[in-house]
């Protein structure tokens, strides 16, 4: 059975990217939240966005913004909202306490067949869903902010969610055009969040030991690492870095090991470095939301062109 209607639990920036990417692929969206003002509020964003991206020639699926919007609900109700609804993706704030209380509430009103889904980036499922009725039926589905722009999807299973809803959750990313993938079992920080941190974490070293300023470090990424690792991922640049990833190993393993093991401790994320990176941003982009919503604006809009011609390159 596939979904037709799904709901999304919270009208903040990741829910409404969310309900922006199911009402791009035809499905009815029912979006709640606790405050009908939040949800006019949302609504109208919404409305904004897909208009832009309609005359930009940016907007998602083949139908137009009007009719993609047609297909948003909104509801200050929890029950009304999921009635109906195969697919449940939870959107609120990253405090434990809230989502708990959520899928706690959720828990008294769905049926055995719907999927119980967080947004979560860093909450562990066994924190999130042990002691549900319905726990087989969880899982977190942690997109990269914001969805609408960037595909990926992780998908991690609760210990005990049941496989079929690894399936069907995997199943409706792609049928919705993200690119999701499957995590085993779960880890602190899941996939994304661990990787990110590494470079963070270095990154954040290199800048409090002197070695290169805030804005170098970041064009280090953005003309270098970056503009390979958004078409082949670490492992792959390794295997083309050499003739497979054994002669990469065997070329290189002594030298990776020799440099890994000059990083220092983890960061405090504070003090003087704190300070530096702080006011080199800041002289960069304005910490005030008139300068952080244009750039951020800037960054859609690259994010836009990027996935065209990854789409492009992929069709070749």
């Amino acid at each position: 059975m596939e979904p037709t209607q799904v709901a999304i639990i919270g009208s903040g920036l990741i829910g409404r990217s969310w309900a922006m990417v199911f009402a791009s692929r035809g499905f009815k969206v029912k979006l709640y939240d606790i405050a009908q003002q939040q949800l006019t509020t949302a609504l109208e964003n919404i409305r904004k966005q897909m208009k832009e991206l309609e005359e930009s020639g940016f907007l998602k699926g083949t139908l137009s913004a009007e009719k993609q919007l047609s297909f948003i609900s909104v509801y200050t109700d929890l029950k009304a909202a999921v009635e109906g609804a195969a697919f449940i993706q939870e959107c609120t704030p990253e405090n434990l306490e809230l989502k708990k209380k959520i899928f706690s509430q959720l828990d008294l009103i769905v049926d055995d067949y719907v999927i119980l889904s967080s947004s979560t980036s860093c909450l562990l499922p066994s924190k999130l869903f042990t002691g549900l009725k319905h726990v087989k039926q969880c899982i977190v589905s942690h997109p990269v902010n914001p969805p609408y722009f960037v595909p990926l999807v992780e998908i991690v299973p609760h210990p005990e969610t049941s496989p079929s809803v690894t399936e069907r959750t995997y199943g409706l990313m792609r049928m919705i055009g993200q690119s999701p993938v499957r995590l085993n079992r779960e880890i602190e920080g899941f996939v994304l969040n661990r990787l990110q941190y590494a470079v963070i974490s270095e990154a954040w070293r290199l800048v409090g030991e002197g070695v290169i300023s805030p804005t170098d470090l970041d064009i280090v990424m953005t003309d270098g690492l970056g503009m390979r690792y958004a078409f082949i991922g670490p492992l792959e640049t390794m295997h083309l870095n050499a003739e497979g990833i054994s002669n990469y190993c065997e070329r290189y393993r002594e030298g990776m090991k020799l440099v890994l093991n000059t990083f220092g401790p983890v960061p405090e994320f504070s003090g003087e470095t704190e300070q530096k990176i702080s006011q080199a941003m800041s002289r960069k982009v304005p910490a005030v939301p008139k300068h952080l919503d244009a750039r951020r604006e800037w960054r859609d809009e690259c994010l836009t062109l990027l996935a065209k011609l990854k789409k492009q390159m992929k069709s070749n």
